[in-house]
């Protein structure tokens, strides 16, 4: 059978103008041979018309699927039916050979009219849903309902607030190979980049604006996922948490992958429950996960098996799925402070603060203890604070003491000045009495707390090493094998300082 599309990963093309529309696509056409051109969203006629005039003039090499939706249907027209169906077959003329047209206007025409009207161009028939994800017996009545309009493809689109809706979607495509499956939704995100393995014959990315909620870049999907190879035998991997767009996780671990030609791939997962996440763990064929705010300490309960370090500290960062499903749980935290800390501090006899009480102040906490430190603890959260210090033999710090108290070092273990809050910090300057400041986040590199230290003329540590060894040491554990450290820390220093450059 003839493939409809030239290119599985789909860009989309979408502004309000005819110049921002061919500035998009000339971008498009650098990555992909298969583009979707949103015609509605074009502002008005006039740059509908300069637009389809340099198509049918210049007709680039691609398959160009043209797509004038219905404000009914989710999309920008404001037209009728006729109006839309002559912009369609304009675009066709001028060299589109796809047209993508919404079940609630193919239903218009009698059986076979919308293809002799269209020419030769081949249809795909979508049905979208920006609200909620269908049961999975309505997901197959829909199916049947848009194979009846008679087109070469049909496209669903659902909102997904879970993992749970975005793998229902994904099983429309079993069997079949005139099925595009789109999840949508932050939550489903992951599942956008598995859409082409699970047998989705499209996967959309964004040229330019983004025209779905969760929707990639095609740099994203292309360079950084590699979606496009990506089959049922490739490692599943990512991490959950909640927030994790800010992550650079799958920079660092699908550059690992690609440098030793693994076929594995790593996802950011936006976990609100872990219940939803571990439901999806089977059908999405996920072999191992990282963990981070707020699931640290939750996850424990869920495992089958702990690394005796991990169940010592509370919190682990690492899990491994092996036969069954079951999960195995480790901390590579600690040896991300200690392999830090290490190289700028002798820790025996030394004080250090620990600002913050969760999970990676746990890991901190038990490290700097296991190296002969003196671990001081202070929290908000008093009774955990509390807790924290007595578990290492430390000592619990109030709040209105720092401006009067010196440490050797101050490490923050809170994400207060996270990425997006960059101006937050979890200390004022008057508090930062200490040798050194180690701020365990990474986004932003120079986070405001570490402005603050370099302002008292403090040595300070930025949260990307130990994020990058405990990230390598998380590859080893996964993959039983040396990572690659020189190319995972090259491709998280570049993406850190091209954040930089945008700013």
């Amino acid at each position: 059978m003839k493939p409809l599309f030239q290119e599985r990963i789909c860009g989309v093309v979408a502004a309000a103008t005819a110049r921002e529309m061919l500035a998009q696509l000339g971008l498009a056409l650098k990555r992909t041979r298969t583009i979707e051109l949103r015609l509605d969203w074009l502002r008005h006629e006039g740059e509908l018309v300069l637009f389809l005039g340099w198509l049918g003039k210049h007709r680039p090499r691609a398959t160009l699927i043209a797509t004038c939706r219905r404000r009914e249907a989710g999309g920008k027209f404001r037209g009728d039916l006729a109006t839309q169906l002559a912009i369609l077959r304009l675009a066709v003329a001028c060299g589109c050979t796809r047209v993508d047209i919404e079940v609630e206007s193919a239903e218009r025409f009698p059986g076979g009219t919308l293809q002799r009207l269209l020419g030769d161009a081949g249809t795909l028939i979508s049905f979208h849903d920006f609200n909620r994800t269908p049961s999975s017996a309505r997901l197959r009545a829909l199916a049947r309902r848009l194979g009846q309009c008679e087109g070469d493809a049909i496209k669903i689109a659902t909102q997904c607030p879970s993992l749970r809706d975005a793998v229902r979607v994904l099983a429309t495509c079993r069997g079949r190979r005139n099925v595009v499956a789109v999840p949508m939704g932050e939550a489903a995100q992951p599942a956008r980049v598995l859409a082409l393995a699970h047998g989705s014959a499209l996967a959309y990315a964004a040229a330019g604006e983004k025209t779905a909620p969760g929707q990639l870049t095609l740099e994203e999907m292309k360079r950084l996922y590699h979606a496009d190879t990506l089959d049922r035998r490739t490692r599943i991997y990512g991490v959950i948490g909640d927030p994790v767009a800010h992550s650079l996780s799958p920079v660092m671990h699908n550059t690992g992958f690609q440098a030793r030609g693994m076929n594995a791939v790593y996802l950011p997962f936006l976990v609100r429950g872990l219940g939803d996440f571990l439901e999806a763990i089977e059908p999405l064929g996920i072999a191992g996960f990282s963990v981070t705010l707020p699931h640290k300490e939750r996850i424990l309960r869920h495992l089958d098996g702990c690394d005796p370090l991990a169940a010592a500290i509370g919190a682990v960062n690492t899990v491994v799925v092996r036969g069954r499903g079951k999960l195995y749980g480790y901390n590579t935290d600690y040896v991300g402070v200690l392999r830090v800390i290490e190289r700028r501090l002798p820790l025996r006899g030394s004080r250090v603060l620990l600002v913050g009480a969760g999970g990676a102040a746990r890991a901190v906490a038990f490290a700097l203890a296991q190296g002969g430190a003196v671990v001081c603890v202070c929290s908000r959260r008093a009774a955990r604070a509390k807790a924290l210090a007595r578990s290492v033999r430390g000592e619990l710090v109030e709040r209105r003491r720092l401006a009067r108290e010196f440490f050797d070092a101050i490490v923050n273990c809170t994400p207060v000045g996270m990425h997006p809050r960059v101006k937050d910090s979890p200390l004022a300057a008057r508090e930062l009495n200490a040798r050194i400041v180690f701020d365990l986040i990474y986004r932003p590199r120079q986070t405001r707390l570490l402005q603050l230290a370099e302002q008292r003329g403090i040595e300070t540590i930025s949260g990307v090493e130990m994020f990058l060894a405990q990230g390598a040491a998380q590859w080893e554990i996964w993959n039983g094998m040396r990572a690659p450290e020189k190319v995972m820390r090259k491709a998280v220093m570049k993406a850190l300082r091209d954040e930089d450059v945008r700013k």
